[in-house]
């Protein structure tokens, strides 16, 4: 069930966003219930030409919205199997509603695997942008699919 909810609010707050500013975002809560510490969101995000040029990369960051507490923090990871590389950050400040920086990772056209997880148990509301750019900094094709959200 909360996969089905987070699958919704991701995609209708990706296209809702990407409509206004050509952007890709969405989030949602990261283990309601507060007691699974291995709680993930695990996405792919696919990267094509859509007509502005062929992609290069994937850029994300991702923001913790929740209140403060202490260690519990919120991370990202974007894998590009096709390229055989990795790239992570996290939302050092639990809590402040500032994102993290973003993080860029070249892997070309294709799938991308974009992992959500959480430092220990407690319920985290996030959001994560992401964006498919060309070589020249150009927005381009981004297409978002959620396979697991538990």
């Amino acid at each position: 069930m909360q996969h089905k909810i987070f699958r919704v609010i991701f995609c209708a707050a990706s296209l809702g966003y990407a409509s206004m500013s050509g952007a890709h975002s969405g989030g949602a809560t990261l283990d309601p219930t507060g007691t699974v510490q291995s709680f993930t969101g695990f996405a792919l995000v696919t990267c094509f030409d859509d007509g502005n040029g062929k992609a290069d990369n994937l850029i994300a960051r991702i923001k913790d919205s929740s209140s403060p507490y202490p260690n519990l923090l919120v991370n990202l990871q974007v894998i590009s199997p096709r390229r055989d590389r990795a790239i992570s950050i996290t939302d050092t400040v639990s809590g402040d509603a500032e994102p993290s920086p973003y993080v860029t990772l070249r892997g070309g056209e294709g799938a991308y695997l974009m992992l959500v997880t959480k430092t220990d148990v407690g319920a985290r509301l996030f959001e994560v942008e992401y964006h498919c750019m060309t070589v020249s900094g150009a927005h381009t094709g981004t297409e978002i699919t959620v396979r697991q959200f538990d």
